[in-house]
């Protein structure tokens, strides 16, 4: 449909994959060399310069995969939801997964003994072929990284400073992807579409106490009761900081939107002089 042609444009052109002619930029030509999503693409190119590659190779290798939730049998949920809190992150959903890929590959993962993969996914309610996927997943896109001679940053998952990294990594390319709690329930108003979401069950956030306002999401299902899927907290100042300007003008207005427009009056002269110098 032309729309959706259109659609597909102007995000390209919000990602910076298009020069003013719209054809594809220099940026957006190493992007097409990943088979994924333009998104995803654009916050492993991201991930370079903020030194987090290992840690978003192993993000975008598990959100390509099927989901390594494996649903529960009848009667078991609640034991699923407690092996499932063993591996969860404060910072969200994105993190966890980080947190799944490590735990498969410190039990065995991709070992020779099959048997002993599938026990430990069995005995923690998890995917082994979903994981065994996102382990070539990963294997490839490394390949990729090295192919066309793009760093290759060493793991430093857990620091707070590798923690914002890997934040402004996924923001740089999912800015589209923010949502807001509009009521502190869990209605999440999506700030591009204007349409609300619950976050979905397999969430480390959801029936926790701890609702997040403003969070980034990696897909939406209208399937799926309307559900926001791989859920992780950002800042709304982190948000302002990577979102390219022409972008956040372009959104509806909201009451999100006006919240972030303060955050940005608030801006330095300064900041601003250093982002148009970037």
């Amino acid at each position: 449909a032309p729309e959706s042609l259109m659609q597909a444009l102007e995000d390209l052109d919000y990602l910076a994959a298009l020069d003013n002619d719209g054809n594809l930029s220099e940026f957006g030509i190493i992007m097409s060399e990943f088979p994924l999503d333009p998104q995803l693409s654009k916050s492993i190119l991201a991930s370079c310069e903020f030194e987090c590659v290992d840690e978003m190779l192993t993000i975008a290798a598990m959100v390509t995969a099927p989901s390594c939730f494996s649903r529960a049998p009848p009667g078991t949920e609640e034991i699923a939801l407690t092996c499932w809190r063993k591996f969860s992150h404060p910072a969200g959903d994105h993190f966890t997964l980080i947190n799944v890929f490590n735990a498969f590959k410190e039990a065995g993962g991709g070992s020779t003994n099959q048997c002993d993969d599938e026990k430990w996914c069995r005995d923690y309610f998890l995917s082994c072929s979903a994981l065994r996927m996102a382990e070539t997943i990963k294997a490839e896109l490394v390949e990729i990284m090295r192919r066309i001679e793009l760093p290759i940053s060493e793991p430093d998952f857990g620091s707070e400073e590798n923690i914002l990294s890997i934040k402004k990594s996924l923001l740089s390319g999912y800015f589209m992807h923010i949502a807001r709690d509009v009521d502190g329930s869990g209605n999440y108003l999506m700030l591009t579409h204007r349409q609300v979401a619950q976050l979905h069950p397999f969430s480390s956030y959801y029936n926790t106490r701890r609702i997040p306002e403003w969070v980034l999401f990696h897909e939406f299902s209208i399937a799926e009761d309307n559900s926001i899927r791989v859920v992780s907290e950002i800042s709304p100042d982190l948000f302002v900081e990577l979102a390219p300007q022409y972008y956040f003008t372009n959104l509806p207005p909201s009451e999100s939107k006006d919240m972030l427009q303060e955050l940005i009056n608030h801006v330095s002269p300064v900041s601003t002089m250093k982002e148009e110098e970037k």
